[in-house]
């Protein structure tokens, strides 16, 4: 019987590949007879093509527009006809080549990894919306395939969410005919509207960089916006994903949206790789109440049914009781060995093989 390790990543410090490298390593030294399986997981965000990756996906490179207009390398993965496409990949925060710019950035390049997709012959995208700079409500992406966006004058606007007050028409004349051949599915575990107190505008804005004025003035642009696009899916959960995109994709391509984790866990085949494990390992960087609210552990531990689970983190500020009701039989962190920060991300991979081998003599041994 197999130990099945399927970690998150350690933002900031591991890959969801060098958690599980590290996990197996600690467990191999003090139980080598038992065998282990890496499955890197991800719910959506940072990391989701390259969990889907190591199970088997192919990476594709392409130069598409960052959300400052720059051009950056971004990746998406194919297999069959299904392609992962991760906004965080063209569009994330860590692609701004500078300060914030909440007002201007755009989700265009996501559009473009849309476009590869379609050209790959892919009929069905996956889209995980995690990590996004742009409070645009997805008219950047939508103008990569293909609509304009126009002002009273007819002219074209530029890229950005705050432009959006200036838009009088939306043009879908020319929207990539191939878009109504393929089923989009929104992979991410937010569940805002678009506007308002809870809306992209309010609850991430100042995330992204965005005073209270300008969250003020983006929202405005977002109600425009919609206006133009339809309000049916304005109070739709996920609407507000990713800066609004997730509501261009219910409104206009037709997404259906799913926790991003159950999403991956598909992709990846969890369900045939629990079978028959005898522990499973998940983690991520902090195990605290957002784990409990559809984050990768959480996903991994219902979805491991009867099978045992414990969680690596590098730390954990959820009680023994709170740990249990969410499925996990105990939690090991890294800040149990070195409790300063600093000092435990740039030695974690060090750290987490010594709380593997831990784990390995709590949970394997005898």
């Amino acid at each position: 019987m197999t130990v099945l390790i399927a970690p998150d990543k350690f933002k900031g410090s591991l890959t969801a590949a060098e958690v599980a490298e590290a996990v197996a390593a600690g467990i191999s030294g003090v139980c080598p007879e038992i065998p282990v399986r890496s499955l890197p997981v991800a719910d959506g965000g940072e990391g989701t093509v390259d969990a889907v990756v190591s199970a088997g996906f192919r990476r594709v490179r392409t130069v598409v527009t960052g959300p400052a207009g720059q051009p950056v390398r971004a990746s998406l993965a194919l297999r069959d006809d299904t392609a992962v496409v991760e906004l965080a990949e063209a569009s994330g925060l860590h692609r701004l080549p500078g300060a914030p710019i909440p007002l201007s950035a755009t989700s265009a390049g996501t559009g473009e990894l849309i476009v590869a997709a379609l050209r790959a012959g892919c009929r069905r995208v996956v889209l995980g919306v995690g990590g996004s700079a742009c409070t645009d409500g997805g008219a950047g992406l939508l103008s990569a395939l293909g609509a304009r966006l126009l002002d009273a004058r007819g002219a074209e606007l530029p890229p950005g969410g705050a432009a959006l007050l200036d838009l009088d028409r939306l043009d879908l004349s020319a929207l990539d005919p191939g878009l109504s051949e393929v089923e989009f599915e929104l992979a991410g575990d937010v569940d805002n509207p678009l506007l308002g107190p809870r809306g992209a505008a309010a609850v991430y804005g100042p995330q992204k960089g965005a005073t209270p004025k300008q969250v003020e003035l983006l929202d405005r642009a977002l109600g425009r916006w919609a206006s133009s696009v339809g309000t049916e899916y304005v109070d739709a959960p996920g609407a507000g994903a990713a800066g609004g995109v997730g509501f261009a994709a219910l409104s206009l391509l037709g997404a259906q949206m799913r926790p991003g984790i159950e999403v991956v866990l598909d992709l990846l085949g969890f369900a045939d790789a629990v079978r028959g494990a005898r522990l499973v390992v998940t983690g991520e960087g902090s195990l605290d109440e957002q784990t409990l609210h559809g984050k990768a552990p959480s996903g991994v531990a219902r979805a491991a049914g009867d099978v045992p689970v414990v969680a690596v983190a590098g730390r954990c500020l959820l009680s023994p009781a709170r740990l249990a009701d969410a499925g996990f039989r105990a939690a090991y962190a890294l800040t149990d060995l070195e409790p300063d920060r600093d000092r435990s991300m740039s030695n974690a991979a060090e750290l987490l093989r010594v709380q593997a081998a831990r784990l390995a003599r709590d949970h394997l041994q005898g």
